[in-house]
């Protein structure tokens, strides 16, 4: 058995019922990605989308694929192709060209709104203040599912340090499930990394997104 797929089934055993595991793939090969899939991984997510393609090639659809990485609206076109979902939207501007791709293909996106719950200003994301007008807005596009948060919280150092993070998302996504918004469910809360999954867990996410914990160090 490879590493991967030893630390993928030690993984799975540990996340509780519900938790869903995404793999994140950044900067991984597509026989890496593999790998990990036939281990028992259910959902990869990719950064890049040109990264996604070449392992999509190989992996195919027999996973689900998550876009979470930061999206530019140029890269939307062929991100739509690839993606069941986007975790990263964090303004109208993406959250229309995704629904404008989308209508030419047919197919509507599950979408979940990046929240900046660290106020970090060199990371991507909304303030939490702001989700729900963003939510608002974009809620009546057709060809967009609006699902849930997702946040980044920090990825290294002591994984109590993104505690509050957690805290403070699921608050806000608390609060959108009780408003009842038109054509937005909050279904799923996506926190945490291989630094600080178990805290995210313990604070409520329902998608986990780890990396090194599953492929190793990328400097390894």
């Amino acid at each position: 058995m490879s590493a991967i797929a030893g630390n993928v089934i030690e993984l799975l055993g540990e996340l509780p019922p519900g938790v869903r595991l995404v793999a994140a793939a950044k900067m991984r090969s597509p026989e890496e990605v593999l790998e990990a899939v036939e281990a028992g991984v259910e959902i990869i997510g990719e950064n890049y989308v040109q990264e996604a393609e070449r392992a999509c090639q190989v992996v195919g659809d027999r996973v689900q694929w998550h876009f979470i990485g930061h999206l530019q609206r140029n890269k939307v076109k062929r991100a739509v192709r690839i993606f069941d979902v986007i975790e990263t939207v964090d303004s109208a501007v993406v959250a229309e060209e995704i629904n404008r791709r989308c209508r030419e293909l047919d197919k509507v996106m599950t979408v979940l709104i990046e929240v900046n719950s660290g106020r970090e200003k060199q990371k991507s994301g909304v303030y939490p203040e702001a989700v729900e007008e963003l939510v608002r807005d974009i809620s009546a596009l057709e060809c967009i599912s609006v699902k849930g948060l997702m946040t980044m919280g920090p990825r290294v150092g002591d994984p109590e340090d993104a505690r509050p993070c957690f805290i403070e998302t699921r608050k806000v996504f608390e609060r959108l499930k009780e408003l009842g918004l038109p054509g937005v469910t909050m279904e799923y809360l996506s926190m945490g990394m291989t630094n600080s999954y178990r805290v995210a867990i313990e604070e409520g996410a329902n998608i986990v997104r780890v990396g090194s914990r599953i492929f190793g160090d990328r400097d390894a």
